[in-house]
């Protein structure tokens, strides 16, 4: 897969026919010394639908991506446990560096074109909704990359691989998806919109078709 990476950095038509803002900005650096990178309006986003722990430093493009992915996460929780997830924790979003293995290419975080996410906070769900919702899951908690690793099968993880598969099927929200399977990735997922598509949450390849 990474080979294939490189050679979607370099090309400079996108894998989708949506033209994207940052889609034509040079992610080619020197391999050495401190990492230089573009100049690119920045934008303090907190969050709309779910708010973030901290606030983060964006693209405005890729505000409005986040502003979807929000949405996405509170329907997915809705489903899952019938609310939707207070807050957002994560691990930071501008940063200008290159992408790790890769010395001469920059990492999307470069740009504020990327996050990563840690983990959610839900709210104590009120009595009248309780409903049939497990006694476990009706005060506030957290769920993070670690209820997935501990046991896949428990409600916390199935929210997590919920969510992954909805943001999979949305191609109008990131492009790059990656997780627990990618290394580096162990404990946190990593969204952003490069000009290429790479998707690696708990296999090598989760885009690709299922077997008949």
């Amino acid at each position: 897969m990474l080979p294939l990476l490189l050679a979607a950095v370099l090309s400079s038509t996108p894998p989708s026919p949506d033209r994207y803002p940052l889609d034509d900005v040079v992610r080619s650096i020197a391999p050495t010394g401190p990492a230089r990178c573009p100049a690119v309006p920045l934008v303090v986003y907190r969050g709309t639908r779910v708010r973030y722990d901290h606030p983060a430093r964006v693209h405005p493009a890729f505000a409005e991506r986040l502003r979807l992915f929000e949405e996405v996460v509170a329907e997915v929780g809705r489903e899952q446990f019938g609310r939707a997830p207070i807050s957002l924790q994560h691990a930071g979003t501008y940063s200008c560096r290159r992408i790790g293995g890769y010395p001469t290419l920059l990492s999307e975080h470069g740009i504020g074109n990327g996050i990563d996410v840690v983990a959610f906070s839900f709210p104590r769900l009120p009595r009248r909704q309780q409903g049939s919702v497990p006694a476990s899951l009706r005060g506030s908690f957290r769920v993070s990359l670690a209820d997935f690793q501990a046991d896949p099968t428990t409600p916390r993880a199935r929210f997590l691989d919920a969510l992954a598969r909805r943001l999979i099927g949305r191609h109008d929200i990131f492009r790059v998806l990656l997780g627990p399977a990618y290394p580096g990735h162990k404990g946190h997922f990593h969204f952003d919109v490069a000009p290429y598509r790479v998707v690696s949450i708990w296999t090598a390849d989760d885009d690709a078709p299922a077997a008949p």
